[in-house]
Formats: structure tokens, sequence, C-alpha cells
């Protein structure tokens, strides 16, 4: 775990990612914040690739609460066999259609808190709906963001806890929108597990990772 970098070091590294891509944006696709809430879910331990694939045809035809109760859970259970955990997912996701449906009149909640109170959710997928669909400032760390925050020296934590909050603590204002995706991306394509991308990453001078790859 590298140390915590400055404020200008952490600056420019936003800085570089605004100039590379000034808009983002999360590869789930979704028609709405139901479906946006469902692909998440079903995204845990799975690619944002194959829960796409499963979902495309899924998502033509349900896109709200009520509909995906109407399917039913052996119904969702055929659609998303490709995905891994798919049976305990499809449980989690009528479970949370119902709470939809009987507690929030089929509207997906705005707070984090009510977001974790549905079965299946946590925080980062919270996170990552009040981020993707609410437009708000969350960091929804995931595996990718863990690694990166912690070799970088952007955010270093010792749990995703502690990430989350060393990030929103130390990333300045007007970057912190779009931190969240310019951290996964950058993790995903660039800043990988097993041999970093060192050559051609934008941040190599600033980042304080100590085994640099050529």
């Amino acid at each position: 775990m590298a140390r915590q970098l400055d404020y200008s070091t952490i600056h420019e590294i936003f800085t570089r990612f605004h100039a590379l891509e000034a808009e983002p944006k999360g590869e789930l696709e979704h028609v709405n914040a139901f479906t946006l809430l469902v692909a998440v879910a079903l995204s845990a331990q799975a690619t944002d690739a194959g829960v796409n694939k499963a979902t495309r045809a899924l998502f033509a035809q349900v896109t709200t609460p009520q509909q995906m109760l109407e399917l039913g859970e052996e119904g969702l259970v055929e659609r998303i066999r490709t995905i891994g955990l798919y049976r305990n997912k499809a449980k989690n996701v009528i479970a949370l259609s119902r709470l939809l449906v009987d507690h929030y009149g089929g509207e997906v909640p705005s707070s984090r808190a009510a977001l974790q109170s549905l079965p299946g959710v946590g925080r980062k997928t919270a996170n990552v709906v009040l981020n993707m669909w609410f437009r708000l400032p969350a960091m929804a760390v995931d595996t990718h963001i863990f690694r990166v925050a912690n070799r970088t020296g952007i955010g270093p934590g010792k749990d995703v806890e502690a990430v989350e909050r060393a990030l929103e603590d130390h990333v300045p204002a007007p970057f912190m929108f779009h931190a969240h995706h310019w951290l996964i991306l950058h993790g995903r394509y660039i800043c990988v597990a097993r041999k970093p991308k060192c050559g051609i990453c934008p941040i190599r001078d600033l980042c304080l990772y100590e085994d640099k790859t050529a």
C-alpha cells in the first residue's frame, strides 16, 4: 500500500484523466434506474460484457419491477444462466422488485440507506446507482478502484470503506463526479492486476507503485 499522494499530484492525475476522456461512461447497458440497479446487482463476480450479453434481451421486455415480478424467478433464471451465481441473483432481483413495488411505488429510491435495504444490494451497488443514475458524487469501490487507489497513492486504505473515505477526502471536487469511472477504466484496461501496463500509463510519473513494468 502506497502513502497518500498530495493534493497537487492528485489534481494533476485527474486533469490528465479528464484530458483523455472528459465524459467517461459506465459499461453496463440499461434503460432506466431499475434496469441499472438490476444490471449492477447481476455484475457481482461477473464481467460487464457478460452481464450485457445476458440482459440485452431481458431489458427489451422487462424494464419495471412489476414486469420483473410477472416474469418470475424461473423466467429470470432462464435469461441469466450465463452469469455466475445466477440462481441466487435471480432470487435477489425478484425480492428487491417486490420491495420496490410494495414500499417505493415501483420507483428506485435515491438514498444509499434505502438502496442498501434491498436484497442483494450492497454499498458498492448502491453507490454505482447513485452515481450513474442520480448523478451524485458517490464512490463505488470495486476491485479495480481498490487496486488503483492503493497502488498509485490516490486513496490508499486497508479495506473498501477506508479507500472510499480516502478518495472522498482527497479527490478534488471538480473531478469527484467522474472519478469513479476514470479509476475503474484505468484499472480495467491499464493498471490491471497481474501485469500493469505501465509503459502506456498516462500517470506513470506520478504513481507511487514501486514494481512498474516496462
